[in-house]
């Protein structure tokens, strides 16, 4: 996969990394004009909104560092955006997926952390 950007190459991984454990994909790149959201994925009980995030194994800080508060409330209101659209009765939760990639192959995970529940709507909250 030449020329695969870190980001987009992290997305595939965390996708397949998500099945493997049993979710279902429902959107990769959902976007709305509140912001995007890298992948939403169903396992009973939730509908995970995650956030992707991958670094190489060289980089100075963990990746989930980049889900700033700022990040996480255009996540949050994008998120809201799609439970208006359709109808779920499954509960929200926002994750974040960390992946550590080998130097100069982004394809190659060292590591992937999934931290589930790794912010929440709080304000919003109300209105799941």
């Amino acid at each position: 996969m030449a020329g695969v950007s870190k980001g987009a190459a992290g997305e595939v991984l965390a996708a397949r990394f998500l099945r493997e454990k049993g979710y279902e994909i429902w959107a990769g790149n959902y976007s709305c004009r509140f912001g995007e959201i890298d992948i939403i994925a169903a396992k009973e009980p939730y509908l995970a909104f995650v956030e992707v995030k991958t670094r190489s194994e060289d980089g100075l800080y963990a990746p989930a560092e980049a889900v700033t508060p700022a990040k996480q409330k255009r996540i949050i209101k994008t998120a809201l955006l799609f439970l208006q659209q359709y109808a779920v009765s499954l509960q929200p939760r926002f994750d974040v997926i960390e992946i550590t990639t080998r130097k100069g192959r982004p394809m190659e995970a060292v590591e992937i952390d999934h931290i589930q529940g790794a912010f929440e709507a709080e304000d919003l909250h109300a209105a799941f």
